[in-house]
């Protein structure tokens, strides 16, 4: 086979033979015999071969989102309570560590956010069932039975919350947490979020009345929403918080801007004499 531009090609190397070329292998053509006097050195001085710095690589660009060093989350402390003669704490503006209680149903979810939205200082909402559902394959349902194991996914998921918003108040940003807590397991309960945020939690306990936590209960869907006997239950259990010392908003007959608000009271007056828990 002849090529349009070039000799032909070599044939390819076989098992057993010499290759019949190489690119070691002098081009063809005649020898070249040097002419007299040729020693093999050039004649005359050889010019100097410029030399050529290698290039400096630029400096890196430093990246305008790097680590951003964190103070480290340490536990809540008691609010001090401002002096006799200054003004009261405006909750408002206050860097706040809150644990909103209340039965399934209360209100609870849409009263924390509606607070951490309104406030004039940055404020995180936590919300215990929000972290319990980043579980999904194995999650363990309550409604299904209640076990070790949804047990032990309530307990990670507090502690979680804990640590979440230890950092948040660390680095200056409130907290609002909500939970269905319950007043007769005091170690699991307050006593846990005590553990895992501090004793500058102020616990405010959302409690409206039976009729209203049933009406609220039918709105809701996926695994949120309880049987109106498992409503009725919860709810007469966290009657317990009445005699408690924990301050109550009963929200039966308000929306929730108007709890709301008066949660900014409550917390007020919880800032000027903090509650014994």
């Amino acid at each position: 086979m002849q090529h349009a531009v070039g000799s032909e090609l070599p044939p390819p190397h076989q098992p057993g033979h010499a290759p019949a070329w190489s690119p070691a292998a002098p081009h063809p053509g005649p020898p070249h015999h040097p002419g007299p006097g040729f020693s093999g050195a050039p004649a005359g001085p050889v010019p100097p071969v410029p030399h050529h710095p290698a290039p400096v690589p630029p400096p890196p660009t430093p990246e305008t989102t790097g680590h951003v060093p964190l103070p480290p989350g340490g536990p809540v402390g008691m609010p001090v309570p401002p002096p006799a003669m200054a003004a009261p704490a405006d909750p408002a503006t206050t860097i706040l560590a809150v644990l909103l209680i209340g039965p399934a149903g209360a209100g609870k979810t849409s009263v924390a956010k509606y607070w951490a939205d309104h406030r004039r200082v940055p404020t995180a909402h936590i919300s215990l069932d929000d972290v319990r559902e980043w579980v999904r394959s194995g999650f363990a349902d309550p409604q299904s039975g209640w076990n070790e194991h949804s047990e032990a996914q309530y307990r990670l998921a507090r502690r979680t919350c804990g640590f979440a918003a230890r950092n948040f108040l660390a680095n200056g940003i409130s907290c609002i947490l909500d939970d269905a807590v319950f007043p007769d397991r005091p170690v699991v309960g307050l006593g846990g979020w005590k553990r895992h945020v501090g004793p500058g939690l102020l616990p405010v306990v959302l409690l409206p009345g039976l009729d209203i936590v049933l009406e609220r209960n039918a709105e809701r869907s996926g695994n949120r929403r309880l049987g109106d006997e498992e409503v009725a239950r919860i709810h007469g259990r966290m009657a317990g918080w009445y005699g408690s010392g924990l301050p109550i908003i009963d929200n039966s007959q308000m929306d929730v801007p108007q709890t709301a608000r008066v949660l900014d009271d409550v917390l007020a007056r919880s800032i000027a004499s903090p509650p014994q828990w």
